[in-house]
């Protein structure tokens, strides 16, 4: 809608008319179109609606993410979308610094590859997490070795299998973790001068923070940009059924590891009785054989049970269950 004037202003512009100071044929038609600028060295490939579209779609692998990784990482993760936008493919390589974590994934059944580009830092964390550290990155950036490589390339492998779930009302896709490398020179992946989406999402372990960067080729998502707007992605939503919710949340806390020990008795002996403790000595403790004894998950003494053997094992065999009022 045309700018409103006021009645001050249409009486000044009529008296301009009236004394010739403004000539009729200098006014603007309001029906002419404008010329737009367009650049072909950077095609807006990339609508608004599309890039939208996309964040959307990440705000959902970003909750995905939310709750598998502190599975992982027995931490707790925060994950949001920060923005999206279109540029060429150089741009983005050029604002990498070596060394640097890109994981190639194929869009099977897409055509090409993708790219999920972590900081360096979160790598870091991420690998003194799954090491039993911390979770503190490293002060200087250095090359990471080989067993780091192993990790991280079971981390990428949780990001990119998390992929499936918010594309599936847009495709039935089957990613595939290509490789990772280190070094942006050696990931050419399509033409530097082709338009590639960036979402960017800012993930927090614990008190480290960082960014992680998807590159979405248009060659790769040229098959299914008439499918990337809001109005489709939302009416081929489904409702996920909470049957279905609490599966996932059970097979998730399946996975869990947690440390059980049995305890079988205390004693106290002097230092140097233990410095010359030999194989066949026998150390008496303050509970009899045919006693129960505890049994702790983690720190929580849940069951009473009598220790055996099964098949040539050391077991033990529950007794009792224990409540927490006990």
């Amino acid at each position: 809608m045309g700018e409103v004037l006021s009645q001050s202003e249409i009486d000044n512009l009529l008296a301009a008319l009236s004394t010739g100071e403004l000539d009729a044929n200098d006014i603007p038609d309001a029906s002419e179109k404008q010329v737009k600028q367009y650049d072909f060295k950077r095609p807006a490939k990339f609508s608004k609606e599309h890039l939208r579209t996309l964040e959307i779609m990440f705000e959902n692998y970003g909750r995905l993410l939310t709750t598998h990784l502190p599975v992982y990482l027995r931490r707790s993760v925060q994950v949001s979308v920060t923005s999206s936008e279109s540029v060429t493919f150089s741009e983005f390589m050029n604002a990498l610094s070596n060394p640097v974590i890109l994981g190639i994934v194929n869009f099977n059944p897409l055509p090409g590859s993708a790219i999920i580009e972590m900081a360096t830092q979160l790598g870091f964390a991420m690998i003194d997490r799954m090491l039993g550290g911390q979770g503190v990155p490293l002060d200087k950036k250095r090359e990471f070795s080989e067993i780091e490589l192993t990790i991280l390339d079971k981390i990428m492998v949780i990001f990119m299998q998390m992929l499936r779930e918010p594309w599936k009302n847009v495709v039935d896709l089957h990613p595939t973790l290509e490789r990772i490398e280190t070094n942006a020179q050696f990931v050419q992946i399509i033409s530097p001068s082709d338009m590639i989406a960036i979402v960017t999402m800012n993930v927090k372990i614990g008190d480290v923070e960082g960014l992680v960067n998807i590159c979405l080729p248009f060659a790769t998502l040229e098959d299914v940009m008439d499918k990337l707007n809001t109005k489709f992605w939302y009416s081929t939503m489904q409702d996920d059924k909470g049957e279905d919710y609490e599966l996932q949340i059970e097979t998730l806390i399946r996975k869990v590891d947690v440390p059980v020990k049995a305890i079988l008795g205390h004693s106290k002996i002097s230092v140097s009785d233990f410095m010359n403790l030999q194989v066949g000595d026998i150390i008496r403790l303050d509970r009899r054989v045919e006693e129960d004894m505890e049994v702790y998950v983690g720190n929580i003494k849940k069951f009473r049970a009598l220790p055996g053997t099964s098949k040539e094992n050391n077991a033990v065999r529950i007794t009792t269950v224990l409540r927490e009022e006990e």
